[in-house]
């Protein structure tokens, strides 16, 4: 699972007295007292999670709770700061050739795995070319690569072997990338796990179980696996090998898994945790003038994703555009999220990126589309209904099994039920790790589905939607969507104003012509945070957590 997007880097640092909000605003809300950990206060930081981790296999992950974690053990070339800013990882720096398509690092010495070996130039080769081999079946991979490192996607479509990749070791601390072409925010992906390094020796050794279990994984970030529970937690402990380990002032990360938000503010309240997991709306109203609450807004989107090669009403553009204006957005965020979310009818954030010439979000061009308009809603569905040749249309929705989300899905089932006559909903509420197999088989009708951008770049969500895209999953393909896409990502790489409105009016095709998606919301998060927990960073793209500088000060 995600920018200028806000530079909503909301460093919780700040004792916590009032309301702390932090979106859109691009501010760096980071605050520190100075005080050091004393010495005598115990270094572990209790936190909550919704979902087990579906793997830990960093090239084969594909969800947000899977990247915060590898974030934490884990170290590619860089990491972001407390001001989402890329800094030193395993690389010290690196040059870029004069035509921008060669990128050269310079590793750390002093950089070793959990067992002892070094990190080397070798382990990032090694990585990436499996990542983009079709052999290992990862869908990040060709997604993050393809059309940005040079050979990938050949390789991702079994036209070339994975040694084409253009990555090199020149030694073992030099590593050299060569791009199709210049890529403008590269940088910012070299934060992100599908890039980080792996030790060839030992995943070869383990096989078939490698990442399955703590013995079976090595480590070379801030921090390594001590005891994993599946389904119910796991705890991180602080790497004595990690080479910036005197930055690291946490002893333990102790995270479990709890899905029902009245059970995590109990743990809360009963200062079994540190910081609640995201709270659903009536805590928000319960928990709002509380000293420990803050709220932010996040750059992630969701929305419904509508599989045009199951159910044969979703293939008829007036069907999807109906159910996407018949839902009162503003209502479901203020009564049933209640949470800092937004209504969103767009694919990319607001605050999120600005047009590089004009300064203007990329909101300002397009606004909104397929607004809530329950009469409109009513046209398109008899129309779609009258080229259907039926009177009624039964849809599932998939969706997720914590209680938030539950309750969301009956809000939409009624919502839907109530304004388009002849529609049945049936909703399919499944664990997380279910729902990414379905979404895979392309297995259900609607989806509620979000997504959080993975680097600074409005490609990060233009490019979801491309003919038999990776994350497409749902049968949707426009030529000339793909095309803009396309020039975005090559011919219109050198200038920044055709590409981002390039990008702008895939966007429309997308929501105006095609109603391929239906947006739901923009995504807020309220929790609660004790105020002795300092420098727990949170990130706008990416991971979303570090867990690298926090500290617990009493």
């Amino acid at each position: 699972m995600k920018t200028q997007k806000y530079l909503l880097l909301i460093v919780l640092s700040v004792i916590f007295t009032m309301v702390l909000t932090a979106c859109g605003t691009g501010n760096n809300d980071s605050q520190d007292n100075g005080n050091a950990a004393s010495e005598d206060v115990k270094q572990e930081l209790k936190i909550l999670e919704t979902a087990e981790i579906p793997t830990m296999d960093t090239v084969m992950a594909t969800d947000a709770v899977a990247f915060n974690v590898m974030n934490q053990v884990y170290e590619g070339l860089y990491r972001l700061d407390e001001n989402n800013k890329p800094v030193q990882g395993v690389a010290i720096d690196h040059v870029v050739s004069e035509d921008g398509t060669v990128y050269t690092f310079n590793l750390r010495d002093d950089a070793t795995w959990s067992n002892g070996e070094k990190v080397t130039a070798h382990d990032f080769v090694f990585a990436w070319q499996r990542a983009v081999n079709p052999d290992t079946a990862s869908e990040y991979g060709p997604y993050m690569m393809a059309g940005v490192v040079k050979n990938a996607a050949e390789i991702a479509e079994g036209n070339l072997a994975a040694e084409e990749l253009g990555v090199k070791a020149v030694d073992d601390t030099t590593f050299e990338v060569t791009l199709e072409r210049p890529v403008p925010y590269f940088d910012t992906l070299m934060t992100f796990p599908t890039f980080f390094p792996q030790n060839e020796a030992f995943v070869t050794e383990q096989g078939d179980k490698y990442a399955l279990e703590v013995d079976q994984m090595i480590y070379n970030g801030p921090f390594v696996f001590s005891s994993w529970e599946h389904e119910v937690g796991w705890v991180m402990k602080k790497s004595e090998d990690y080479w910036d380990a005197d930055a690291v002032t946490l002893e333990t990360v102790d995270v479990r898994v709890v899905k029902d938000p009245a059970t995590s503010v109990g743990l809360y309240d009963t200062n079994k945790v540190d910081m609640s997991g995201a709270l659903s709306s009536e805590f928000v109203d319960k928990y709002r003038s509380h000293a420990d609450f803050f709220s932010y807004g996040e750059p992630t989107v969701f929305w419904f994703k509508y599989n045009q090669t199951r159910n044969e009403a979703l293939t008829e553009v007036n069907i999807r555009r109906a159910i996407s204006m018949a839902i009162d957005k503003q209502g479901m965020a203020d009564v049933i999220l209640n949470n800092g979310s937004i209504p969103a009818n767009y694919l990319v954030p607001a605050d999120f990126v600005s047009h590089p010439e004009t300064n203007e979000d990329f909101r300002a061009k397009n606004g909104d589309f397929n607004t809530y308009n329950v009469e409109q809603a009513k046209e398109y569905w008899n129309q779609g209904l009258e080229k259907l040749g039926t009177d009624s249309v039964t849809i599932e929705i998939l969706g997720g099994d914590t209680e938030t989300a539950v309750k969301m899905q009956e809000f939409i089932k009624n919502q839907l039920e109530t304004n388009l006559p002849g529609l049945t909903i049936k909703l399919k509420n499944v664990p997380f790790k279910q729902r990414l197999d379905l979404d895979t088989n392309l297995d259900y009708d609607i989806q509620v589905a979000g997504w959080g951008p993975d680097y600074l770049d409005a490609m990060s969500f233009a490019d979801l939607f491309v003919t038999d895209g990776p994350n497409n999953k749902m049968g949707y393909s426009n030529p000339e969507y793909d095309r803009l896409i396309e020039e975005a990502r090559t011919t219109l790489a050198d200038d920044p104003v055709a590409r981002f409105e390039a990008m702008q009016e895939a966007e429309r095709i997308l929501l105006e012509e095609d109603a391929a998606i239906g947006p739901l919301y923009q995504r807020g998060t309220s929790q609660l945070l004790r105020p002795y927990v300092k420098n727990l960073y949170i990130h706008s793209f990416g991971p979303d957590y570090s867990f690298k500088w926090t500290t617990i000060e009493k």
